[in-house]
């Protein structure tokens, strides 16, 4: 059977082989590949596709066993560190992302593929496994999950198959985009553009993606209300030029409350960019455009029965993507407050009815 017959319903779209080097490639064309809510035309998705190159195959000359790394971490890892350690991609190339690379090697010795990120991520041994290796029971680093609606920070969804045709391909699971699960969002490594956090929809219906978690992953466990701290794989988003939705309208509104006037369009273009720039050189934070935790707890107000204006707007825009249906209104009433209690009960805060830092952080950081 040939590989355009064995390709799943994203990579329908489209198929393109590639002969270099004696390595055919598939470049496929799919709406899964672009971000969501993406409007860019066909020939900028079928580039995206092209950098979803796929893993090295098990027998190939990467890593595919832990007995061939270098070294394999035993600690157990919190949602955070994890995380946070996919963060440090992000800018690690003089302030931009790791640029994707199969064969090449970055600093901290890991590849600079996919796979070699998330090894990264994981602790794993050098050079890093291949997809394959990391979706192999046999290796004890991943443990396959029943089905997506498990995934919670710092599990993964791979793509590992070696017989369908398709690409193969890891991401890491941060949190959900919405109520309804369609779409979550993930840090991944990917060809043209090297590290990424976006949207996407992997494995939410029906393609190769399965989602796994790492067996050395923690969990967290404790409150976090208006004094206390909130669970540990509670975190702040991180965002970057290209970031969309609810996280980006609130800080766009938070940043106007601030003094920096913007629509809250939800696009962290190049007007948001420049106002966080303006923003972090007046609290005296580093200027580097990126909306990450130091930023955000200077960003935040908070709110509270008869509070008005556009840190409340904010605020209702980010309890309405947990379903709370509230008019943006900007003034702080009693449907917001039930919203803001209700939220607090679900998520083990502090239920007192204000948006102070721990529920700005929860707000802002689970799904």
């Amino acid at each position: 059977m040939s590989p355009r017959s064995r390709l799943t319903r994203r990579t329908q779209a489209g198929l393109v082989g590639i002969t270099a080097g004696g390595v055919a490639v598939a470049i496929a064309v799919g709406s899964s590949f672009a971000g969501v809510g993406s409007s860019e035309p066909v020939a900028v998705a079928a580039r995206q596709a092209a950098g979803h190159k796929p893993g090295p195959a098990a027998g190939g000359t990467l890593v595919t066993q832990v007995s061939a790394l270098s070294a394999l971490s035993t600690a157990t890892l919190s949602p955070d560190t994890m995380i946070n350690r996919a963060r440090t991609w992000l800018t690690a190339n003089n302030g931009g992302p790791v640029p994707y690379s199969m064969e090449r090697y970055w600093k901290d010795g890991y590849r600079q593929d996919c796979s070699g990120y998330v090894s990264m991520t994981l602790g794993l041994g050098k050079p890093g496994l291949n997809t394959v290796g990391l979706a192999d029971a046999r290796n004890g680093v991943t443990k396959r999950l029943s089905s997506v609606s498990q995934l919670r920070k710092g599990d993964l969804l791979i793509d590992h198959s070696t017989t369908d045709g398709d690409f193969r391909h890891v991401v890491i699971f941060e949190k959900w985009a919405n109520a309804s699960h369609s779409a979550y969002w993930a840090y991944e490594q990917r060809g043209t553009y090297g590290t990424t956090h976006r949207q996407l929809r992997y494995g939410i219906g029906s393609d190769n993606y399965d989602p796994f978690r790492p067996v050395k992953l923690g969990g967290g466990g404790g409150g976090g209300g208006g004094g206390q701290l909130p669970s540990p794989s509670v975190s702040w988003p991180v965002l970057t030029s290209g970031s969309r939705g609810a996280d980006v309208r609130s800080a766009q509104r938070l940043l106007t409350a601030g003094g920096h006037a913007l629509e809250a369009d939800g696009v962290f273009g190049p007007k948001t960019r420049s106002a966080v720039i303006a923003f972090q050189r007046s609290r005296s934070l580093v200027a580097d455009g990126v909306v990450g935790p130091k930023t955000w707890s200077k960003l935040i107000r908070t709110v509270r029965s008869g509070s008005s204006g556009q840190a409340v707007k904010a605020a209702q825009t980010q309890l309405n993507v947990y379903g709370h249906g509230l008019v943006v209104d900007g003034a702080f009433g009693a449907r917001t407050k039930a919203a803001t209690v209700a939220f607090q009960r679900n998520h083990s805060l502090q239920v007192d009815g204000v948006i102070g830092p721990e529920t700005w952080r929860a707000l802002l950081g689970t799904r």
